[in-house]
């Protein structure tokens, strides 16, 4: 009996890169020129979320949502639609896919720069291509012995476009249940867990 009080609780984790969401503009100043709406003065990042999914342009949530929780989130978050929105991958993409699994559950940076080459020569741009690059420009050099390191908002964008292109790959009549389901997926993203 005593086994089951002996577990320390666990810390609150926070899934969002900064604390306030004025913050995320300010540091990354290139969100605003992907998508139109700021945030309200008092809104928090669930209430941005919600009211740009309910706004004429819902995929402004989706860009929103890779700018606003931490690379290792959005990644996972993005793989999970990609994965549920086209569940069919083609086999180019599997051992790419392979290394993007397996930098989410051990982001060494040899397997970073793995996935970054693989989607550098990689063609077509697939999902799976787009998120293999935002693993590569996810942080840290972008390659051994290199100085050089991507502008931090270029991970983010390239996980909004793997989503919208898996959605963008639907047939028409399925692309607003493809949105919908994604950006249920993210809503759960803006709380602490």
């Amino acid at each position: 009996m005593d086994d089951l009080n002996s577990e320390p609780t666990l810390p609150p984790i926070r899934a969002t890169r900064f604390d306030a969401i004025n913050s995320l503009f300010d540091e990354l100043p290139q969100l605003s020129e992907f998508m139109v709406e700021r945030p309200q003065s008092g809104e928090g990042y669930r209430g941005f979320l919600e009211r740009l999914r309910t706004s004429a342009t819902p995929e402004d949530a989706i860009i929103f949502t890779a700018f606003a929780i931490t690379p290792k989130s959005a990644i996972q978050w993005a793989l999970d639609c990609i994965l549920t929105l086209q569940p069919e991958q083609p086999w180019s993409d599997t051992q790419l896919m392979n290394w993007i699994t397996a930098w989410l559950e051990d982001p060494k940076p040899e397997t970073r720069w793995k996935a970054l080459e693989l989607s550098l020569f990689a063609t077509p741009r697939s999902p799976i291509v787009q998120l293999g690059l935002a693993v590569g420009w996810s942080g840290g050099p972008l390659a051994p012995n290199d100085l050089v390191e991507m502008p931090a908002w270029r991970a983010p964008r390239a996980i909004s476009a793997a989503v919208l292109r898996a959605i963008g790959n639907l047939p028409a009549e399925q692309r607003s249940t493809g949105i919908e389901y994604a950006l249920d997926r993210a809503a759960g993203l803006f709380r602490v867990h």
